[in-house]
């Protein structure tokens, strides 16, 4: 508990400013643009016009069709389109990015607090990129949580998290730190490192007591973990089947890591919310997704991150051929999920990725996956709202929902790449990139 305290304490000194205060209740603010995509309608609509007012958003639509209220601060941000602010549900926001040559020993070598520290600024830059809101998939001393307070309370700029606290798996499997001296770090459920249907709920409940809002568990081998095959099972269906049950009762959903053909179906047979990664991911799997509603996050950029490491000589060994079969695997899985009528939703491992390249995940949706541009747009918005259980309140740009609005130059369903150039971002109303940005 002392750790929790420390990661609070330290993140939560980050800044003093209350950044939520700064917008009035009453306030209207009048966003008008070239062109908007609401998702809930995918045609584009022209002479766009949004009116926000406090943090919701009041009316949507062309000018001719939307009364601008008298006394309203209108923002005009010229020849761009208006989307929904874009959702990332596979990210990991604390702590060193891959590359970092002190990554592989941050578990031994930082101080407790630091990954929250490193979090504050990873969260300011995945706000900037568009993404309003994120899902973190397992983060070490409940630094994700520590991070979410600190946005929350207006003492420092990011995205509406759901966190995850600790990520659940096997002992010696892809969640446990491996490749150190016996005793160094050997862990427990309440780190995460469960095994058998007794431990595994322990593990779960855990995680909720803290604060957890979703419950991350690896169901295979992953590619930079040590001493596993990437897709070997590693939870038992009766073990992964006492997580969701337990996870159930508690109201949350589980987000499964599984790389492997077998993983992917044990996971979805158990009845977890998502597939994370599926790089192996076959027929069967995918239409037994596709009937239960199970949602795939292939998290491309990871992939395609993973593959360039490898050629450049920063993976090696097992590690490298395990990333060049996964990321080879993933453009076919995305493909076949597409077929085959699996819900998409965005998802990059930022972590993996440097934090603010998030938009790149669109265009390889389009360029590796052979989704549509609206189909990948819908992935990063609605499809991740669903998953994230906030369809009611982000995803789409309708009247009362949470005023997340996001600009990108020109029309990117003719170049799904302007997803990575955001020029205004408005989160809850309030304005943190563009004219009238909060300083």
């Amino acid at each position: 508990m002392k750790s929790i305290h420390s990661a609070l304490v330290v993140s939560l000194a980050i800044s003093s400013v209350n950044l939520a205060a700064q917008t009035p209740a009453s306030q209207t603010t009048v966003l008008r643009a070239s062109r908007m995509i609401t998702i809930s309608s995918q045609s584009v609509v022209r002479d766009a016009v949004i009116v926000v007012t406090g943090d919701k958003i009041v009316s949507a639509g062309s000018a001719s069709s939307v009364t601008i209220p008298a006394g309203a601060k209108v923002v005009d941000l010229g020849d761009v389109t208006l989307l929904p602010g874009f959702i990332d549900a596979h990210t990991h926001i604390a702590g060193r990015t891959l590359g970092d040559p002190l990554a592989d020993y941050a578990s031994v070598k930082d101080y407790v607090g630091y990954a929250a520290i490193l979090g504050v600024e990873n969260a300011r830059k995945t706000l900037m990129a568009g993404f309003t809101s994120i899902r973190v998939v397992g983060s070490s001393d409940f630094n994700d949580m520590a991070i979410r307070q600190a946005i929350e309370a207006g003492r420092a700029v990011g995205p509406r998290i759901e966190a995850a606290g600790h990520a659940l798996g096997i002992t010696g499997g892809h969640c446990d730190e491996n490749g150190w001296k016996p005793g160094l770090l050997d862990r427990g459920p309440e780190e995460g490192v469960a095994n058998g249907a007794d431990e595994v709920r322990k593990a779960v409940r855990y995680q909720v007591k803290y604060g957890a809002d979703v419950i991350k568990v690896c169901a295979t081998g992953g590619v930079l973990s040590e001493g596993d095959a990437v897709g070997a099972t590693q939870y038992s269906y009766e073990e992964m089947k006492a997580i969701v049950d337990e996870a159930t009762k508690l109201e949350r959903k589980v987000a499964a890591h599984a790389h492997g053909t077998e993983g992917i179906k044990i996971a979805t047979r158990a009845g977890v919310a998502s597939i994370e990664h599926g790089s192996f991911l076959d027929d069967e799997g995918a239409r037994m997704m596709a009937q239960r509603g199970t949602i795939l996050v292939p998290t491309l950029s990871a992939g395609s991150m993973v593959e360039s490491f490898t050629k450049n000589g920063v993976l090696k060994g097992l590690r490298a051929e395990k990333a060049i079969a996964a990321s080879a695997g993933i453009r076919k899985a995305v493909h076949l999920a597409a077929q085959r009528n699996v819900i998409i939703a965005l998802g990059t491992d930022a972590g993996v990725v440097p934090h603010g390249t998030n938009a790149k995940e669109f265009g390889l949706m389009v360029d590796w996956g052979g989704l549509t541009p609206i189909q990948s747009l819908t992935a990063g918005t609605m499809n991740g709202a669903k998953l994230l259980g906030w369809e009611k309140r982000v995803g789409s740009i309708e009247a009362g929902k949470l005023a997340d609005i996001v600009a990108v130059p020109g029309n990117p369903l003719d170049d799904i790449h302007r997803t990575e150039q955001v020029s205004f971002v408005m989160k809850g109303g309030v304005i943190y990139k563009g004219p009238g940005a909060i300083q």
